[in-house]
């Protein structure tokens, strides 16, 4: 949200050509606060943030501040091997109330009490990254209107409500999504939050809202065709000069990750699911290629830091290979692999059809 993206054409030391150059510059820096419609002033609601805003940009350690059992937990973690950047599929808030005969409105607002008991401990181990999927854009389109209002407003709740605790806590906010088709109000309530959180040099807490992953990547490439087709106004060429001058070569993984709303951040290390269902949801699928995957039964609402730091403790005992052999792969193993000609011949001994012996036929009497 408030991003702009912006294509740079370069000239080619060639006459005549043109060579591409795609380079997405960061966040617009934020307006200036508005009110709030809670706030009698602007000058009221930036009194009672400057008092709970960090002053200083360091992070200090806030270990001492995790619970007993989650410092137990933390004790066993290798801090060098931490993740940097966590992702959850908070899901299970309509089971969870079901389970109690309860009406699904209060899973939800039993599901924002836990994202705040989670983004409180994220803060205190200082995880760089923690992005939540809060809202979908299929939840948009295919829930009742009657739920999706009221998440609208728990959203806008949940945001006025905090923004002091994670200011607190040195959390700082952001969002991705198509977040402009949400309710004016509730953008400038984000809005809000953002500013209000923009100088906190902690964990950033970054809300999928209106978020699917499919339609990241057809904005993304959305935006890469809209700058080829600017760029080539500008310089008085066809979108054909430009690519038959190296643009489309120029198209590659980077231009695209940094075309996406999560070019700010790393990809996830962690991808953590709550209910136990076994699938994505269309969440983050161009960065989660070489995520870790933890799905548990625990529904969203019994969810709580300490069960964050049972999944870090978790994602440690596992051995990331990205592709690779992996760090338990020694030099011995690979010396004792049998020659690719070795191998490639018994492949194919084995898969070539053996001829079938006839019987041979008895001889005729005469």
């Amino acid at each position: 949200m408030g991003e702009r993206r912006s294509a740079v054409m370069r000239r080619s030391p060639l006459r005549n050509k043109c060579f591409l150059h795609f380079s997405f510059y960061g966040p617009v820096k934020p307006r200036s606060l508005r009110t709030p419609p809670w706030c009698a002033s602007v000058k009221d609601c930036e009194v009672a943030l400057r008092a709970s805003t960090p002053q200083s940009g360091r992070t200090p350690s806030r270990i001492h501040e995790l619970s007993p059992e989650e410092q137990r937990v933390y004790a066993q973690l290798d801090p060098s091997r931490f993740p940097q950047h966590i992702a959850i599929i908070m899901d299970g808030n309509g089971r969870w109330a079901g389970k109690r005969a309860l009406k699904r409105f209060l899973g939800h607002q039993k599901g924002a009490e836990s994202v705040q008991y989670v983004v409180e401990t994220a803060s205190r181990i200082n995880l760089p990254w923690l992005t939540l999927y809060a809202f979908s854009l299929e939840n948009n389109l295919r829930r009742p209107k009657s739920e999706v209002s009221f998440l609208m407003k728990l959203l806008k709740s949940y945001l006025i409500g905090n923004v002091k605790r994670m200011n607190d806590n040195n959390v700082r906010m952001a969002y991705i999504g198509r977040t402009h088709d949400l309710p004016q109000e509730v953008q400038d309530t984000m809005q809000w939050a953002m500013e209000s959180t923009a100088k906190n040099t902690g964990t950033t807490l970054t809300l999928a809202l209106n978020y699917g992953a499919r339609s990241e990547i057809v904005d993304a490439v959305r935006s890469i065709l809209t700058d080829l087709t600017t760029e080539a106004h500008t310089r008085g060429c066809s979108v054909d000069d430009l690519l038959g001058a190296g643009a489309l070569e120029a198209l590659d993984e980077p231009t695209i990750t940094r075309a996406l709303y999560t070019r700010e951040m790393p990809d996830p290390d962690l991808v953590i699911r709550t209910s136990g269902e076994q699938r994505i949801s269309n969440f983050l699928l161009w960065q989660i290629a070489y995520s870790e995957i933890l799905v548990t039964d625990r529904l969203w609402p019994d969810f709580r830091g300490l069960h964050l730091l049972e999944a870090i403790a978790d994602y440690q005992r596992r051995e990331r290979r990205f592709g690779g052999l992996g760090e338990s792969f020694t030099d011995e193993d690979l010396n004792n692999l049998e020659p690719a000609e070795q191998v490639a011949e018994e492949i194919k001994d084995h898969l070539t059809p053996q001829a079938e012996t006839k019987p041979t036929p008895a001889l005729s009497r005469r």
